[in-house]
């Protein structure tokens, strides 16, 4: 046998193995039914915790007539929706990016557009739906995906790394080793290191044992090395809770950050699905003191923060995942659909758009490869609607571990930003840092692009700059300037 012979049989992708592998490109993606599956138990136990969350940001907070969702509707809702589109995301799109309701723009609806007088929260729900329509028009004619051709690698590549980053910070808050500081400190610090400056309490050694675990099971190429730190801090938690109770945050600086880890003493929950369809789709427009205009800046609004982290997150779980072929994400027009069918659904659910999640990574830090991983997590995440315990078992301070790792493993690849380039290294730059500084996917990417419009054209070199990025810098400025719009309407 030749040489050439020899070489291209040692590197040819191992045959299928039957017919659900040759479905999900298991095997011709380097990874097993059983990483597949690690993977998607990694994914579901590092976003679980929005079943939770989500509902205490939604669910208690009055709209602008003083109507509440109420929590455990928020949480049956969020669930229910977070299982469907992660399964299809994995059976069409066949990608391992899970979904669920976006913290960025549920708080943005919380914080800021239910503050509106008589603005109900069905007319809320309304404009996220109306979001999402808009979106499946922009996948449908190209231009989403326009959006993504259009961005120079060096900025792709420090979304990447900006997100990277910013999971790490999540994992880092939701440990509680990274703190806000009090605004009583009367410091301009914002945020500062554990409890008043120390390290103290068992949910915080339960995410130094789970990090330097996983740190020494990587570093040994354990199998499994993510979700074996998982479980393994989940039942030290358990069992200190159980010894030595910490209780909550809310009521202890030592304490747990909002699940408290146990095991519960019922099992089965009877789900109340009523938020279903429970939206109005005119009322904004029409039947709200916000007008049309009004009503339409808000939707722009919700349309930039949920269209730009999409963006950003698939580029950098595509990246992790080895599913960029040719510079393109694998199926990218099936993920776009998926993802604008998440901002209809969760508005038509009273659960805000539901995006693909960050905390994918650490099903693919896992190994997960393909879209297998998303039916075990999808499932899991059905399960949730009925079986309260799959969300209340495990700690943050269980999860953060993995989330630190994750992080360390896609920052790696700042090495392939130009740097000497200062019309593509400053706005890596600003990419990089204002994620996690903003607790923001959508802003990082627009203050990279916004810099990278204006530099180019300081430059001289504005013709270097695609068309699309100067329609959707000056969208980025009216979406950064959005306060000072509101105000001139008032």
């Amino acid at each position: 046998m030749s040489s050439e012979n020899t070489a291209a049989h040692k590197t040819a992708p191992a045959a299928p193995k039957s017919a659900l592998d040759r479905y999900f490109k298991i095997t011709e993606r380097g990874s097993t039914l059983a990483t597949e599956f690690r993977g998607g138990l990694a994914t579901f136990f590092a976003m679980a915790y929005i079943v939770v969350l989500n509902p205490l940001i939604l669910g208690l907070g009055p709209d602008g007539a003083g109507n509440a969702l109420g929590v455990e509707r928020v949480a049956a809702a969020t669930a229910l929706i977070a299982g469907i589109l992660t399964i299809v995301m994995g059976l069409w799109a066949k990608q391992p990016f899970a979904m669920a309701a976006g913290l960025g723009v549920n708080a943005l609806l919380a914080s800021t557009i239910a503050t509106n007088p008589n603005l109900t929260w069905p007319q809320i729900m309304g404009l996220v739906v109306w979001a999402g329509i808009v979106m499946g028009i922009l996948v449908l004619t190209g231009f989403r995906r326009a959006v993504f051709d259009a961005v120079p690698e060096s900025l792709k590549t420090a979304i990447v790394v900006g997100i990277g980053l910013f999971i790490s910070l999540i994992g880092l808050v939701n440990a509680g080793i990274v703190r806000r500081m009090p605004d009583a400190a009367g410091t301009t610090v914002p945020v500062s290191f554990g409890a008043g400056g120390h390290l103290q309490g068992w949910p915080i050694a339960v995410f130094l044992f789970g990090l330097f675990l996983t740190i020494a099971l990587f570093i040994r190429n354990v199998r499994g090395a993510i979700l074996i730190g998982v479980v393994a801090s989940t039942i030290l938690a358990v069992t200190l809770e159980t010894v030595w109770p910490s209780g909550s945050s809310m009521d202890s600086a030592t304490g747990w950050s909002l699940m408290l880890p146990g095991i519960p003493s019922q099992w089965v929950g009877h789900p109340d699905l009523s938020l279903i369809g429970a939206v109005d789709m005119t009322g904004a427009f029409a039947g709200s003191s916000l007008g049309s205009l009004g009503a339409t800046m808000l939707m722009f609004a919700i349309l930039l923060a949920v269209f730009f982290d999409v963006m950003g997150t698939s580029v950098g779980l595509a990246t992790e995942a080895g599913t960029i072929k040719d510079g393109k994400i694998e199926n990218i027009d099936r993920v776009l659909i998926i993802d604008a069918a998440g901002s209809v659904l969760g508005g038509g659910s009273s659960s805000s758009a539901h995006q693909i999640f960050v905390e994918s990574a650490t099903g693919i830090g896992e190994g997960a490869r393909t879209g297998f991983a998303n039916i075990v997590t999808g499932t899991l995440f059905l399960l949730a609607v009925f079986i309260s315990p799959l969300v209340s078992i495990v700690p943050f301070e269980a999860v953060a571990p993995a989330l630190v790792i994750v992080g360390f493993l896609m920052v790696r690849q700042a090495i392939h930003i130009d740097w000497t380039d200062w019309g593509l290294g400053i706005p890596a730059f600003l990419t990089i840092i204002m994620m996690p500084f903003t607790y923001s996917i959508a802003d990082g990417i627009g203050a990279g692009f916004v810099a990278f419009t204006f530099i180019r054209m300081i430059q001289g070199r504005g013709r270097e700059v695609h068309p699309i990025m100067y329609v959707v810098s000056a969208a980025f400025l009216v979406f950064f300037g959005m306060g000072v719009i509101e105000g001139w309407m008032h």
